[in-house]
């Protein structure tokens, strides 16, 4: 078979190997390939695997022989699967290898926020050592209210470690979560959106990218939240208007942000939107990254050999996923419960 994998900055070493050792074809495409690039190398390909290049109708129209497209993590808002389904391709992740994973990089740059580490820092690499003044004050977890986006599998992990861990107060907006799911999470519900913002000293955004969720957050949303309160966003960068969170850096409506995702990446140290956002010491940047661990990356690797050899051998592929748009597909998948 002929296999195309695009993003290959994000190397997967076993994956590779074992294609190639089956006697496959495998083409490694670069993050940020270009659409008809990608389309000449697809015409013939019998699988796609992709972490971030955008798979549009486009380019699944093209390739006439795809029996699938893996994607080796978690978000599915690149691939156009309206178009996949269309065409009878199977369209799959691995939405489990880092649930953990995530919910430890986002509570990291918590941390990191409540104690004004990145400031902190920077103070010790220019002046060797600092004395305890006012601006150097942090604030405890414990007794403080984090407020949770999106009650998935990494929100409640994330749930798990603020309030069984640090002895937080959480509570959430999950619109489409159960009651139940709260309950066992010991969690609290919060209906309106706005409820959770006003009340939180830290939001933290665990939801998939959808149309419901694109720009979630806003400028209402923003300054909704208290002038002390910390957004922290490891999920998707569209869910955040960016340019509503620069203005309220920038004047004030938050006291800080840690920052994994960002709409358009990579990151730019200069001639990108959010450029001006590095070198503040109440900001927190990654390279999309909290997902990249040891373990998580062998997880990751193994799943995604899983699923390749089923569609490789033509049997049913397993959807992990409970989100909608992949529990759409009606042949050649079966889902888990």
């Amino acid at each position: 078979m002929k296999i195309v994998r695009t993003d290959s900055e994000l190397q997967t070493p076993v994956v590779d190997q074992k294609l190639r050792d089956m006697g496959h074809e495998l083409v490694l495409l670069p993050d940020g390939v270009a659409e008809d690039d990608l389309i000449a190398e697809v015409g013939d390909a019998d699988l796609l695997l992709m972490c971030y290049t955008p798979i549009t109708r486009r380019v699944i129209e093209a390739a006439g022989r795809l029996r699938g497209i893996v994607k080796y993590g978690v978000g599915i808002d690149a691939i156009d699967i309206p178009a996949a389904i269309d065409r009878g391709i199977v369209v799959v992740n691995i939405p489990e290898y880092a649930e953990e994973t995530v919910a430890e990089g986002a509570f990291a740059l918590l941390i990191a926020l409540a104690r004004k580490l990145p400031a902190l820092g920077a103070q010790m690499a220019a002046e060797g050592w600092t004395w305890p003044e006012p601006r150097w004050l942090g604030r405890d977890i414990a007794g403080s209210t984090v407020g949770i986006i999106g009650l998935g599998r990494i929100g409640r992990s994330m749930a798990r470690m603020a309030g069984a861990g640090f002895r937080a107060r959480v509570i959430a907006y999950s619109p489409h979560t159960p009651e139940a799911a709260f309950r066992e999470a010991g969690v609290e519900r919060c209906v309106d959106l706005g409820e959770l913002l006003a009340q939180s000293d830290f939001v933290t955004v665990h939801s998939v990218l959808n149309a419901e969720t694109r720009h979630l957050l806003g400028e209402a949303e923003l300054r909704a939240m208290k002038p002390s309160a910390f957004l922290i966003n490891v999920s998707r960068g569209a869910i955040v208007d960016e340019a509503a969170l620069i203005r309220a850096l920038d004047e004030g409506w938050i006291a800080g942000a840690g920052l994994d995702v960002f709409s358009r990446e990579p990151l730019a140290l200069s001639g990108h939107p959010l450029s001006g956002l590095f070198g503040r010491p109440n900001v927190v940047l990654l390279p999309h990254l909290t997902f990249y661990t040891d373990e998580a990356m062998a997880r990751l690797e193994a799943e995604t050999l899983e699923r390749c050899m089923e569609l490789i051998e033509g049997r049913d592929v397993l959807i992990k996923s409970g989100d909608p748009r992949l529990r759409a597909q009606r042949s050649g998948v079966i889902f888990a419960s």
